[in-house]
């Protein structure tokens, strides 16, 4: 509607190096070390799925312990597959047994699909954003031209004085304005609800003396771990840890026991991975320690601006079916659609993707990598490695740790906290650190306030949607938008 739209990208990962290596885009010989661990893996997460309430609170190293799997298949394949779903660092074997059965089965959370023979069915299809900077200027004009919101930039909320008050609105906040080295004194403002969509460490930090004993108690058992992030262009170090290129000796052996379709099957897959083996993601586990990973990211593979396409993406500025280009377009808009943008970094384009089209050689590709678990694993990672004059960015951020803990002592828990005091919270760390729930978490507080159903007519959405309202918040859709008693 705004006129920007994502590009689908097939989402290609190398796991591990040298014999360790495996990948959903061909067998491995380490694919056909653990086969019987694979296939025994499918009757695991339907057990899962049947015992959920009990295996939401047993961590994925006891599961793995419990149905017998081989430590090599824990360590090689399932602590690499958490890492990459969930970013875990160190956290990784502490992981919620219930949430990895999600993330294979759960229609509205689903991955991937398993595979009996290979773990991971195929290549599944990820959508690449546009240049979201432009998508978000492109969306603030949008919503503050309709005369009904306001943006407060530069706005800085400094604490909570009460979400019960009977002066004026019931929440009071206490904020100042910080433009540049400018600053205002302390102000306050009223308003009659508050929406929390931020981390949970922030929201606690803001309600002070004014939160709950239960808000206390939920907010404060959401655990962080502390990453940096480094953009750079150091192949040498990527070809050291991750393998960036097909290598027929991984692929795994041709079985003369394995039916004529099996063999053809394989022998198609190596000869695809041979021209198309294209990764996007890549993790590595610490020699040290196999329960401690590192993830790295090929963005030239990921970005299709690195291909040429326009900040917009490929949507066409005259294009109004299904909804494209509804709204009035902005500055952003127009300037993102140019097609002459597209063309910049033309000049370095003489390498061929897997479709055959321009981009960069893979020595000019821009990656990223990002370690860990400061507090854990600090001692392990070889930041150093990456040479200092192949460094675009270094950027530490935090995010929240799925151990188990939070399966019992956060998520059930959200009900009873969500919508008192004039209060919700919005944030993926109510449930799982997915974009998805991120994004279902806003339109459920909104929805709560009294906003229109937003996904009529989307059976995924509706599904998910339904299922966060339910966990999250203890409720069930208004009558007019549901059909039955729950659905």
């Amino acid at each position: 509607m705004l006129g920007f739209e994502a590009t689908k990208v097939g989402m290609q990962i190398s796991f591990g190096k040298g014999e360790d290596f495996w990948s959903n885009v061909f067998p491995t010989a380490l694919v056909a070390q653990f086969q019987t661990d694979i296939a025994k893996f499918g009757h695991a997460l339907s057990t899962i799925k049947k015992l959920e309430p009990v295996f939401a609170v047993i961590p994925v190293h006891a599961m793995l312990k419990m149905f017998r799997f081989s430590a090599g298949f824990g360590e090689k394949m399932i602590y690499p597959l958490v890492a990459l779903f969930f970013g875990t660092g160190n956290q990784t074997p502490y992981i919620s047994s219930a949430i990895l059965e999600r993330v294979f089965m759960d229609p509205s959370m689903r991955l991937f699909e398993y595979d009996e023979k290979s773990l991971l069915a195929s290549i599944p299809t990820m959508l690449a954003f546009p240049k979201l900077h432009d998508v978000y200027q492109a969306w603030k004009a949008e919503i503050a031209s309709r005369g009904n919101v306001s943006f407060k930039l530069n706005h800085e909320v400094l604490q909570i004085i009460s979400r019960t008050s009977r002066t004026s609105g019931p929440v009071q906040i206490e904020y100042k304005i910080s433009v540049g080295n400018l600053e205002t004194k302390p102000q306050v403002a009223d308003f009659d609800e508050l929406i929390l969509a931020v981390d949970a460490d922030s929201a606690l930090k803001l309600l002070g003396k004014n939160a709950s004993w239960l808000e206390r108690k939920v907010l404060g058992s959401v655990k962080y771990l502390y990453d940096v992030t480094i953009t750079h262009n150091d192949l040498d170090y990527m070809n050291k840890y991750y393998e960036t290129r097909y290598d027929p000796s991984h692929s795994a052996p041709l079985s003369s026991a394995s039916s004529d379709k099996e063999r053809r099957d394989m022998e198609e897959s190596f000869k695809f991975a041979s021209h198309a083996f294209r990764p996007l993601y890549y993790t590595m586990q610490y020699s040290e320690d196999k329960s401690k990973i590192e993830m790295s990211f090929d963005l030239t593979h990921y970005q299709p601006q690195f291909r040429g396409e326009q900040p917009a993406g490929p949507i066409q500025a005259g294009d109004t079916s299904d909804h494209r280009n509804e709204c009035q377009p902005s500055d952003y808009t127009r300037q993102a659609q140019d097609a002459e943008k597209g063309k910049i970094g033309k000049d370095v384009r003489t390498g061929k993707d897997a479709d055959g089209r321009p981009e960069p050689p893979l020595d000019k590709h821009v990656f990223q990598t990002i370690f860990l678990d400061r507090d854990g694993s600090q001692e392990l990672w070889t930041w150093g490695e990456i040479k200092q004059e192949k460094k675009i960015c270094e950027k530490w951020w935090k995010q929240q740790s799925h151990r188990w803990q939070h399966y019992s002592e956060v998520v059930p828990w959200m009900m009873w906290i969500n919508g008192k005091k004039n209060t919700h919270y919005a944030g993926a760390w109510s449930v799982l650190n997915m974009h998805e729930l991120a994004v279902t978490s806003g339109f459920a507080a909104a929805y709560r306030l009294g906003a229109d159903y937003p996904f009529h007519g989307d059976e995924d959405c509706e599904r998910l949607f339904r299922l966060y309202l339910m966990l999250s918040h203890g409720t069930r859709m208004r009558k007019q938008d549901r059909e039955g008693l729950f659905a």
